[in-house]
C-alpha cells in the first residue's frame, strides 16, 4: 500500500509531504485548491507521461517521491527481482521533471525507463478518473473494460501481435505477386548485364593497374630515356653506386685508426645497399617498359571497353568487380522469389491457424467474464439508485478473418428501467446515469489482485442524496480489503472515510502555495459542514456533519 508521498515544485505545490494509512482516505478542499495535483502526482508515480508545464514557476525541476509497503512473494516482488530492483518489503519510486521537457524515473534508487516504471505502477496503483464516464461513450473502450475484468489483456496483446505479423506477411505476398512481370523484366536485364561483365573477364589485379600500365605504355619512349639516364648516373664507372662502394672501403680502413668512423661507415654501407636495390628495380622496370612499347594499341582498346562498361553502371573501372558481385547477388535473390513466395504463404497459414486458436481462447475468457461483470455491475447500478436497470457486455461476432482485438466486438447495452429493451449505452443513458454506470464499473473492475491501492478521483460526480451515501458505503466496504484514496466533493462520501485530508491553497508574495492537512475529529466535522452548508455554516449544519461522521464510522 501507499505509505507516503512527497511532491516538490509541481504546479502550485512547493514542498508537500503526505502520510497515508490503510483503509479509506478521503481528500476534500475548495475547487482549485490543488486536489488534482495529488492525483496527477500519483499518476506519474504509476508511469503516466509528464509535462514540462507542471514544473512550478521559478523552479529548475519538479520531483515526486512515493514509498510503498509491498507484500513478500507478491507478483510485484517477483517483477522487481526479475529487473534487479528489489528492496525487501519497500518500493520507493521517484520521478524528476526537468525544464527541458525530459523526465527521469527511479525505482528503489535505480534509474529505469518509463516502460519499466509503467509496469511497476500497474502492480501498485489502480486509478479511476472523474472523466471515465466519457470513455463509456467510445465503443472501443467497452472491450478494454471487459478484458481488464477478465484478465485477458496479455492474451489480447498476443492476438494483436499475431495479427500484426500476419498483415506484414500478407503485404509482402501481395507485393511479390503483383511484381511478377516486373521481376521477370528485371531478371532479363540483370542476366544481360552480367553476361557482358563475364565476357569482359575482369580481374581485380588488372582493374587496379591497367590505367597506370596504359599511361606507361603511351609514354614508354619518354620513360625509357629518363630511367636510362637515372641508371647511368647510378651505375656507371663514376656513378653513385661505385662512389659509395669506394667510400665504404676507405672508411673500412680508416676505422682501424679511429673507431668513431664505424657508425658513419654503417650509414654509407646502408645507403649503398639502397642504391643497389634501386638499380635492380629500375633495371626490371626498364625491361618491362621496353616490352610494352608495342602493347599500347591493345591496352587502349581494353581500357576503352572497361570505361564503356563503367559508364553503363555509373562507376569507376576499379569498382566493376563489386558491381558484378552485386548483380550476381540480386539475380540469385530474384531467382529465389518463387521459393520466398511459397515460404511466405506457408508462414501466413501457420499464423492464421495460431490466430484462430488464440482468438478462440480469448473469446472463451470474454464470454465468461461478460456474464459475471454484467451481473455484478447491474447489481451495483440498482444499489446506486437505478431500480430495474441492467447492463450487458454484448459480444458481437464478426466475419471470420484475422483481425485486431479478436473475433468479436464488445458493445455495452443497457436498460435504465424495468420492461425496457436493451439499447446501446450512448443512446439511452443520461449524464447522471452514465456517471453511476461508470462508478459501478470502477468498483467492479478495480484490479485489486494486482493493485493494493485504488484511487478514485471524483468518480461520484453527478450524484447526490441517498445515492451519494451508498457510494460512500461501497467505497468504505472496498477499503476493508484494499487501501482506498478518494477525492470527493460530496459530504456523504467524505463522512465514510477513515482518514480525512484537506487540501488548502494560500497566496504569499504573489505566489500560490498548496498544503495538505490531516484533520482531527473536530476539524473533520467543520470541513464536512462546509461541504454541506457553503460559506455560512450554522449549528444545524455542524450537527448534521457530526451525525454523518458518526453513522459512517
Amino acid at each position: 500500500m501507499l505509505d507516503s508521498l512527497n511532491i516538490k515544485n509541481l504546479v502550485v505545490v512547493e514542498d508537500l509531504n503526505i502520510d497515508f494509512k490503510s483503509g479509506m482516505t478521503v481528500i476534500t478542499g475548495e475547487t482549485g485548491a490543488g486536489k488534482s495535483i495529488i492525483v496527477q502526482a500519483l499518476g506519474m508515480i504509476a508511469g503516466n507521461r509528464s509535462d514540462v508545464s507542471l514544473v512550478r514557476k521559478g523552479a529548475k525541476k519538479a520531483e515526486i517521491s512515493a514509498s510503498f509497503i509491498i507484500e513478500a512473494k507478491s507478483k510485484l516482488q517477483d517483477y522487481l527481482e526479475s529487473q534487479d530492483l528489489e528492496n525487501d518489503v519497500e518500493c520507493i519510486i521517484r520521478r524528476v521533471i526537468l525544464l527541458d521537457g525530459k523526465s527521469h524515473s527511479y525505482v528503489n534508487g535505480r534509474k529505469v525507463p518509463l516502460s519499466v516504471l509503467n509496469e511497476v505502477g500497474r502492480y501498485l496503483i489502480d486509478m479511476h478518473g472523474q472523466n471515465e464516464h466519457q470513455l463509456l461513450l467510445r465503443s472501443s473502450h467497452h472491450r478494454v473494460l471487459l478484458d481488464d475484468y477478465a484478465g485477458a489483456q496479455s492474451l489480447c496483446e498476443d492476438v494483436n501481435d499475431i495479427c500484426n505479423n500476419y498483415q506484414k506477411i500478407k503485404i509482402k505476398i501481395e507485393e511479390l505477386q503483383s511484381n511478377n512481370s516486373i521481376l521477370s523484366a528485371q531478371k532479363e536485364l540483370l542476366a544481360h548485364q552480367l553476361d557482358e561483365l563475364h565476357q569482359a573477364q575482369l580481374s581485380e589485379i588488372e582493374l587496379n593497374n591497367i590505367e597506370d600500365e596504359y599511361r606507361a605504355s603511351r609514354n614508354s619512349s619518354q620513360l625509357l630515356e629518363k630511367i636510362s639516364k637515372i641508371l647511368s648516373s647510378l651505375n656507371d664507372d663514376h656513378g653513385v653506386n661505385n662512389i659509395l662502394i669506394e667510400g665504404e672501403n676507405i672508411l673500412d680502413q680508416s676505422k682501424e685508426i679511429d673507431s668513431r668512423l664505424d657508425s658513419i661507415r654503417a650509414l654509407i654501407s646502408a645507403a649503398q645497399l639502397q642504391v643497389q636495390e634501386g638499380i635492380y628495380d629500375l633495371t626490371d622496370y626498364l625491361s618491362k617498359i621496353s616490352n610494352q612499347e608495342d602493347n599500347s594499341l591493345q591496352l587502349d582498346q581494353r581500357i576503352t571497353l572497361l570505361h564503356d562498361i563503367g559508364r553503363k553502371h555509373n562507376c569507376q573501372i576499379t569498382d566493376l568487380i563489386d558491381v558484378q558481385k552485386s548483380l550476381e547477388s540480386r539475380l540469385i535473390e530474384l531467382d529465389t522469389s518463387d521459393e520466398k513466395l511459397d515460404d511466405l504463404v506457408k508462414e501466413m497459414g501457420q499464423l492464421e491457424k495460431k490466430y484462430y486458436a488464440e482468438s478462440e481462447a480469448l473469446s472463451i475468457k470474454r464470454k465468461k467474464a461478460s456474464k459475471d461483470l454484467s451481473k455484478e455491475v447491474s447489481y451495483l447500478m440498482q444499489k446506486l439508485g437505478m431500480p430495474g436497470s441492467e447492463i450487458i457486455f454484448k459480444m458481437v461476432e464478426m466475419e471470420k478473418q484475422v483481425r485486431f482485438n479478436g473475433a468479436e466486438d464488445i458493445i455495452i447495452e443497457v436498460k435504465t428501467n424495468a420492461g425496457q429493451d436493451f439499447k446501446p449505452l450512448n443512446k439511452v443513458a443520461s449524464g447522471g446515469e452514465l456517471s453511476r454506470v461508470s462508478l459501478a464499473l470502477s468498483v467492479s473492475s478495480s484490479n485489486t489482485e494486482l493493485t493494493p491501492t485504488v484511487v478514485f478521483d471524483e468518480v461520484d460526480v453527478g450524484i447526490s442524496g441517498s445515492v451519494a451515501e451508498i457510494v460512500g458505503q461501497m467505497l468504505k466496504q472496498l477499503s476493508h480489503q484494499y487501501q482506498i484514496i478518494c477525492v470527493t466533493h460530496l459530504a456523504q462520501v467524505a463522512a465514510q472515510g477513515k482518514e480525512h485530508l484537506k487540501v488548502e491553497k494560500t497566496q504569499k508574495n504573489d505566489m500560490t502555495y498548496t498544503d495538505v492537512v490531516c484533520l482531527n475529529s473536530k476539524e473533520r466535522a467543520e470541513e464536512i459542514a462546509r461541504i454541506l452548508g457553503g460559506i455560512k455554516i450554522s449549528n444545524k449544519t455542524r450537527l448534521a456533519a457530526e451525525e454523518m461522521i458518526s453513522s459512517g464510522s
